[in-house]
C-alpha cells in the first residue's frame, strides 16, 4: 500500500497536542515576528506565552512569516525518503503566504516527489479538523486521489466566526482603511467576523459583549447539523464569556460537548490578544 505523508503548518490547532504525535502528521513551523525577535510557532513559542509578550506594555505588533519555500522543499526531500505521496494542509492562502510557498516547493520539487497542496481556506481549530479528516482516510488506506477528494468536499463544510475588541489589528492587516479604525474607536464598535474562501472578512459590528454572544449565537443555530464545534478565545480560563457561550449552546443543542481552546500566534497575529470565536465543522450529508 502506498504510503502518504501529511503536512500543515503551525497554524493548526489540535484539541487533543498529541494527535500529531500519534499520527504521521509533519507540522512545519511558521515564523512570528515581535520587534527585533523571531519565534518559531510551536517551537519556541506557544500560545500562552504569546499572548504574555504581546500584551506587555510597548509590545510591537506581531507579524506572521509563513515557512518559506526553501524550508518546504527541505522538508519534502526528507518526507519523500519514506513517502509514496505528500498531501498538505496549510493555512488558508488569504491569512499567509504558506500555501504559495508550499506550492512553489511541490514544482520544484516536480519529478522526484508526488505533492498535493489544498487550500484549507480555513485556519486554527479548523485547520486541525481537516487534518484529521485526512488522517482518517489515510489510515483507512484510502488511495491519494479519494483522500484529496474527501478532503476537498470537507472544505466548505469549516466554518469559523470571531468577535474582537479593536479595530487596530483589521488596520494592520489592511482589513480597513485608517478612516474606519479611527471612526470605529471613537464609536466602541467591536468587529464580528468571518473567515470567508480563506480572507478574514468583516461581517458586522456590535458595540457590547453582550450583541457579540447573541451575533455568535445566531451564527451557530443556522446550522441544522453540527458535526464539531470548538470555542475559541486568548487564555486557558473560562471567562463570564466563554461560560455564557457554552450555556447557550447548551439551551440550543442539548448537552453536547463545547470545548474551549486558546487561538495560536498565527491567528492571533490577524485577530489580535482580545477574541471570542466559534469554529464548527458542519455535519457531512448523507448520500
Amino acid at each position: 500500500m502506498a504510503k502518504v505523508s501529511i503536512v500543515t503548518d503551525s497554524s493548526a490547532q489540535f484539541l487533543d497536542p498529541a494527535f500529531v504525535s500519534q499520527h504521521d502528521i509533519t507540522v512545519i513551523p511558521a515564523t512570528i515576528r515581535l520587534g527585533e525577535q523571531t519565534f518559531r510557532e510551536g517551537v519556541d513559542l506557544d500560545a500562552e506565552g504569546f499572548f504574555r509578550r504581546i500584551l506587555a506594555e510597548g509590545a510591537p505588533a506581531p507579524v506572521l512569516e509563513a515557512p518559506t519555500v526553501a524550508e518546504y522543499v527541505e522538508l519534502f526531500g526528507r518526507l519523500g525518503e519514506q513517502a509514496d505521496h505528500i498531501l498538505v494542509l496549510p493555512m488558508a492562502s488569504g491569512l499567509s503566504q504558506s500555501y504559495r510557498n508550499a506550492l512553489a516547493a511541490a514544482e520544484i520539487m516536480r519529478g522526484r516527489s508526488d505533492i498535493v497542496v489544498i487550500d484549507s481556506l480555513t485556519a486554527s481549530v479548523g485547520l486541525a479538523f481537516l487534518v484529521e479528516i485526512a488522517v482518517r482516510a489515510v489510515e483507512d488506506n484510502a488511495p491519494l486521489e479519494s483522500v484529496v477528494r474527501t478532503v476537498r468536499a470537507a472544505v466548505p463544510r469549516v466554518y469559523s466566526v470571531f468577535y474582537v475588541e479593536t479595530l487596530e489589528y483589521l488596520f494592520r492587516g489592511h482589513l480597513i482603511g485608517e478612516a474606519q479604525a479611527i471612526l470605529g474607536k471613537i464609536l466602541g464598535i467591536k468587529p464580528f467576523l468571518t473567515i470567508e474562501d480563506g480572507c478574514l472578512v468583516p461581517m458586522e459590528k456590535v458595540r457590547t459583549r453582550a450583541q457579540a454572544v447573541d451575533k455568535l449565537l445566531e451564527f451557530v443555530t443556522e446550522f441544522a447539523d453540527i458535526q464539531r464545534l470548538v470555542i475559541v478565545q486568548n487564555t486557558t480560563q473560562i471567562t463570564e464569556q466563554t461560560r455564557l457561550i457554552q450555556d447557550r449552546l447548551a439551551l440550543e443543542f442539548g448537552e453536547q460537548d463545547f470545548p474551549v481552546i486558546v487561538y495560536g500566534p498565527s491567528l492571533a497575529a490577524h485577530l489580535g490578544p482580545d477574541g471570542v470565536g466559534i469554529v464548527v465543522c458542519e455535519a457531512e450529508e448523507e448520500a
